[in-house]
């Protein structure tokens, strides 16, 4: 067993290859592969989370008509502005329970002629920051899209009620800001509504694009879009316990030097929002969210995108959860019945159950890694020599609160992490096992126990 070092992070933890040959049992991996049990303050958000609060939100958001991002932004009643306006009282009434902690934004800007986007248009996301306590600097998003469309993407005026794309991710994230309002996170969380979705990710672009020019440390982000129902109306199983998380392997704005050493010694399967996935499902599919987090290894469906993509492409960890088998008669499609079959995304589609639970993953997965260290960084495999041992780097984490480190690690082919050691309070380690026969990876640990996504080591000379 290898003990918790006592000197400075410059220490060197030696790990015999009989140590590690005696903690691989299946007892032992089997415990180390043991979920995280929620902290009462976690189950005490996951109760707080209303089907009928999300449901409420679901009906005003389908009562504006239309929330084409060409509609009109003038009426109070109908269109995109009052869909705008509606959510933007919303979180404002949020903000004033959070004791200061919480400020809500429109960020406006004017999208020039540009595919889907005829003529210059007025995007605006709705945008409620809950600043961490401790890492403030430290940013979690998650997001849903309030416009919505109907068969011709260029048609503003009919009726396209979006209540299922994307009036429940809308719910999701309102209704997580309602929440968690009146908590006090440790790193900061944002909560987006975002339009110009369904003309290209106009919005969420924006918005990604302001958070890397400001240098923010964002350590990830979650699109909810189409989580409306696990019952996909069809006659097939109704799966109404199971969310779909999809998450790349080879990061999107990966630059061809790093392809290079990938193309090398692997990490298809590690980069940073594939670490992500592993976290949530070991913190959200438990019997308190009800859920079973179901990790799809793509960035996204065949032949669709959602607001994940935009951080995807700016080098955040970043996924996309939706409903685990789509009606498509229900997205995308004019309000009609034809041949028998109804046509449209209508509210009588949507499980507000299903979509309580889709918040619940959520909240768990924001809260866990809110409160957790962050990511280790700069982590790094030395690979200045042939040697059977392996030697990992990384640079200090600021948390105050923090314990040390684990080192983990994993047969090649193998899809989730096998076995972990805790090596103390150190940013360098020597362990006697060679890098050229598993994958590696490291994560942080509070004093409470709170661990963070692992990092997987660069080579690095």
């Amino acid at each position: 067993m290898v003990g918790m070092a006592k000197s400075t992070r410059r220490t060197f933890l030696t790990v015999s290859a009989a140590t590690i040959a005696a903690g691989v049992s299946g007892e032992a991996r089997a415990a180390e592969r043991a979920k995280p049990s929620p902290t009462p303050e976690l189950r005490a958000i996951l109760r707080e989370i209303d089907p009928k609060r999300i449901e409420a939100t679901i009906r005003k958001l389908v009562s504006f008509g239309t929330r084409h991002t060409l509609s009109v932004q003038d009426d109070p009643v109908r269109g995109i502005g009052a869909a705008r306006d509606w959510i933007f009282a919303e979180l404002q009434g949020y903000a004033a329970a959070s004791g200061g902690r919480m400020t809500v934004e429109l960020q406006s800007f004017i999208q020039p002629v540009a595919s889907r986007i005829p003529v210059p248009t007025r995007i605006t996301n709705v945008v409620a920051t809950l600043r961490g306590g401790v890492t403030p600097s430290r940013v979690y998003v998650v997001t849903g899209h309030y416009d919505s469309r109907v068969t011709d993407v260029m048609n503003a005026t009919s009726d396209a009620p979006g209540a299922d794309d994307d009036g429940s991710g809308v719910a999701v994230v309102l209704e997580l800001a309602r929440v968690l309002a009146t908590r006090s996170p440790e790193a900061t969380i944002v909560f987006a509504a975002v339009a110009g979705e369904e003309q290209g990710l106009y919005g969420s672009d924006h918005l990604a694009q302001s958070f890397k020019d400001a240098g923010t440390d964002i350590q990830g982000m979650f699109s909810n879009d189409i989580v409306g129902t696990g019952n996909a109306h069809d006659g097939t199983r109704d799966d109404s316990h199971a969310v779909r998380l999809f998450v790349e392997g080879v990061p999107t704005s990966e630059t061809p030097a790093q392809a290079t050493i990938r193309q090398s010694v692997g990490g298809e399967n590690d980069g940073a929002s594939r670490q992500l996935g592993r976290f949530v499902d070991d913190v959200a599919s438990n019997p308190q969210t009800g859920m079973t987090v179901r990790q799809i290894w793509r960035r996204d469906r065949y032949l669709r995108g959602s607001d994940h993509i935009s951080f995807l492409l700016r080098g955040y960890p970043a996924g996309r959860f939706t409903e685990p088998r789509e009606n498509f008669a229900h997205e995308h499609q004019d309000v009609r019945v034809e041949n028998g079959v109804q046509f449209g995304d209508l509210i009588e589609f949507c499980d507000f159950a299903y979509i309580a639970r889709v918040a619940r993953v959520n909240a768990s997965a924001l809260w866990s890694l809110s409160q957790a260290p962050g990511t280790p960084k700069g982590v790094v495999i030395d690979t200045t020599q042939l040697t059977n041992q392996t030697t990992l780097r990384w640079q200090p984490n600021p948390e105050p609160d923090l314990a040390g480190y684990e080192i983990l690690w994993r047969d090649t082919t193998a899809p989730d992490w096998q076995h972990s050691r805790a090596v103390g309070n150190v940013t360098t380690v020597t362990i006697d096992l060679s890098k050229d026969n598993v994958f590696f990876g490291v994560r942080s640990v509070d004093r409470a126990g709170n661990r963070s996504p692992a990092a997987a080591p660069q080579p690095s000379s």
